[in-house]
């Protein structure tokens, strides 16, 4: 991009600049070991942020703070912080790849307003790469593309942008083209060869790209000027035409293009061999937008009337809180301010998701760094900040000025799939484990801690055996609390295959001291299944008798509840209840012996009744999988996953350098538990998977 990459190291690190055009507020985001953290050290490092490079290997990346990060070698938890580069402020947000913890990517893209998404230059578009551009697609936000891992044999760019194409459904633009024996990469938008030396690769130098170097690409700089022709309508015809814009003009161009969410520029190179991370650093404040580049969030007023929330100084205060994370033993609130500034002693007020409102005091505002954190005193429009004194804010809940009262649309939180048994360990605390666990559940909107009804037990419930394994690894750690597990056990949902009709006349005669009286009420149900994954859905308009017979408000409330309660724990198992179409025909009132109670009753039971007669039926989870194995063991997997009913849909075999084979397929998860080990087994430790949810189905 700019000529300013081809310094030795960005110049003193200084004031961090403040005004919003100066900001770049951005998400790395990508599959597990693509090397997001790696790239991010980087970053940092040619910044100036960082004054040496952590390896994710050593577990010593300053981004994977975390005890359980390092001793896994994967990020956990996503991790801000800020670098300067070209006088602007990049604030970098490094994301989870693990499925367990998408719950990190979800809420970090909530705030975002661009995203690197980084792919493996041999595996190119993975499972969670898709899972990570969906999410990026509902936040409208936009990318640029980091084909990493470009020295190992088997990477082919090419072959990834075919792969960006066929599986995420858009065009990538190639901007440099990464030439890994030769430590340099071809700018297509300046036609120059940038090489990159020193010791950590930290001096960029360009030179006049060669013939032979650039006949190959030169299809790829076609394409550039024709992505950048049809992002800006005055480049058209000289591009047509056959001439040359200046880089400038082609630069603004991709800028308007990338902004739009039309054009999704493409870097290659390797971050852990220093290679053409610097161009995509230039990128970041070329083509990814400032804070004030993104359109207005939408908040919700009491009323229920939408209000359009400007970033900026103006109007009354609005932030979200997108995280809360437990530091220190203390609760700490991961804030992105929107419209106004948020000082100390502030008081604030917020709606909670069961619709409370709270008032409450923020008592320190922090800069954060990864683990570090620095004491601030205010934080303006664009800020990402860390706050502390509030008790009961949650994620996904807006901090308002108490007189303006609004609520930005909260952060969406996955069920959870996957359940273990825990009781706590000999010589530890039960009432201090129950209030660990409760800190825990606040910070994981995925996680939860119930009691089994049958069995009394305790069950701590997340999104997969590693999300489970690191959060008992946390509670011992952080808080010295021991804690028995038992084998995990999936969740279960339940469905019908049928429609049925019931219908239940409830009747309870008066009490023989008069203290209760006699209560009396009919109603009929109807029940049908949905298409899986439909959801379900709820009628509550029935036919009233007697004729001219009409329903108070309490009544009507009753009976939408009695629904809901139904839905809420099938006749089955007592699971939550998937994909039913509910309807409330018909309801008989007995004057004032129908009170909302008995309605209530009566609704309850008839629902129950049709459900049984609907033919009720089990759902488990259902997973996507992608299972990458050395070809010389496809034979002895495809038959271990054929034995736990896997629906295979697809086995591709990769380059022929990789000698790799991945196999896409669907499995129920409870086939899947313990499957690491047996994967390892089978393929002397070379092969690995990814799952992530895909619908709750019959097994």
């Amino acid at each position: 991009m700019s000529q300013s990459s081809q310094h030795p190291r960005n110049q003193k690190q200084g004031q961090a600049p403040t005004a919003l055009a100066h900001v770049r507020n951005i998400g790395i985001a990508a599959h597990v070991d693509a090397g997001k953290t790696t790239l991010t050290e980087r970053i940092l490092y040619y910044t100036g942020a960082s004054h040496k490079i952590g390896e994710v290997h050593d577990g010593a990346a300053h981004m994977d703070w975390m005890a359980e990060e390092q001793d896994h070698g994967i990020t956990i938890t996503a991790a801000v912080t800020k670098a300067p580069w070209r006088d602007h402020l990049l604030q970098v947000v490094d994301t989870p790849g693990h499925v367990d913890f998408t719950i990190e990517v979800e809420r970090s893209m909530r705030v975002l307003d661009g995203v690197v998404l980084v792919l493996d230059g041999v595996r190119g578009v993975e499972p969670q790469t898709e899972t990570v551009w969906r999410q990026r697609c509902r936040f409208g936000l936009p990318v640029l593309f980091f084909v990493n891992k470009i020295d190992r044999p088997g990477a082919d760019f090419r072959r990834v942008l075919a792969a960006i194409r066929e599986r995420l459904g858009v065009e990538p633009v190639a901007l440099t083209v990464p030439l890994a024996e030769q430590q340099a990469c071809l700018d297509l938008l300046h036609r120059r060869l940038l090489r990159f030396g020193g010791a950590q690769g930290e001096v960029v130098s360009a030179e006049p790209c060669p013939d032979a170097l650039w006949e190959p690409v030169a299809d790829l700089r076609e394409a550039l000027l024709l992505a950048a022709a049809d992002a800006d309508e005055t480049l058209a015809d000289l591009v047509l035409d056959g001439g040359e814009p200046e880089p400038q003009a082609l630069l603004a161009a991709l800028r308007r293009g990338t902004l739009a969410g039309r054009l999704f520029p493409c870097f290659g190179g390797s971050a852990l061999r220093n290679l053409g991370v610097q161009p995509l650093m230039d990128a970041a404040v070329d083509l990814l937008p400032a804070p004030l580049d993104r359109p207005a969030a939408l908040a919700r007023r009491p009323d229920g009337e939408l209000e359009s929330v400007a970033l900026g100084a103006q109007g009354p205060l609005v932030a979200l809180v997108f995280k809360v994370q437990l530091w220190d033993g203390r609760r700490h609130c991961f804030t992105r301010v929107y419209r106004n500034r948020l000082q100390v002693g502030d008081s604030v007020a917020f709606q909670s998701a069961d619709g409370r409102v709270l008032k409450e005091q923020v008592a320190r505002i922090f800069d954060v760094d990864a683990g570090r954190k620095t004491r601030l005193q205010e934080a303006g429009p664009g800020q990402i900040v860390l706050l502390a004194g509030l008790r009961h804010a949650a994620t996904g809940d807006t901090l308002c000025d108490p007189e303006h009262l609004l609520a930005l649309e909260r952060i969406e939180a996955r069920q959870p799939v996957l359940s273990l048994a825990i009781e706590p360990a000999a010589g530890t605390d039960e009432d201090k484990l129950l209030e660990v666990l409760d800190k825990v559940e606040q910070e994981d909107p995925t996680l939860r801690v119930e009691e089994d009804p049958e069995t009394g037990q305790r069950l701590l419930r997340g999104m997969g055996e590693l999300h489970l394994q690191i959060v008992l690894e946390r509670i011992e750690r952080e808080f010295g609390q021991r804690v028995r597990s038992g084998r995990p056990a999936v969740a279960v949902r339940e469905t019908i295959v049928r429609a049925a009709r019931a219908e239940q006349l409830y009747s309870r005669p008066a009490s023989p001291d008069g203290k209760q009286p006699e209560l009396s009420a009919w109603a009929a149900v109807e029940v049908a299944p949905r298409e899986r994954g439909a959801g379900n859905r709820m009628q509550c308009q029935p036919r009233l008798r007697p004729d001219g017979a009409a329903l108070s408000p309490e009544q009507r409330q009753a009976l939408e509840d009695a629904l809901q309660t139904g839905l809420t724990s099938g006749v089955l198992q007592g699971a939550p209840v998937d994909d039913v179409a509910v309807s409330l025909v018909e309801v008989e009132l007995f004057g004032p012996q129908s009170t909302p109670e008995a309605l209530q009753a009566a609704a309850t039971r008839a629902l129950a009744k049709a459900m049984s007669a609907a033919g009720p039926v089990a759902l488990r989870p259902v997973m996507r999988v992608e299972v990458v194995v050395p070809e010389a063991n496809l034979g002895s997997v495809l038959g271990d996953l054929q034995q736990r009913r896997a629906a295979i849909q697809a086995t591709k075999t990769g380059h022929a350098a990789d000698d790799s084979t991945s196999i896409r397929c669907e499995v129920a998860l409870e086939s899947l538990l313990g499957y690491t080990t047996e994967l390892r087994s089978l393929t002397q430790g070379r092969g690995q998977y990814s799952m992530q949810f895909e619908r709750f189905d019959r097994v």
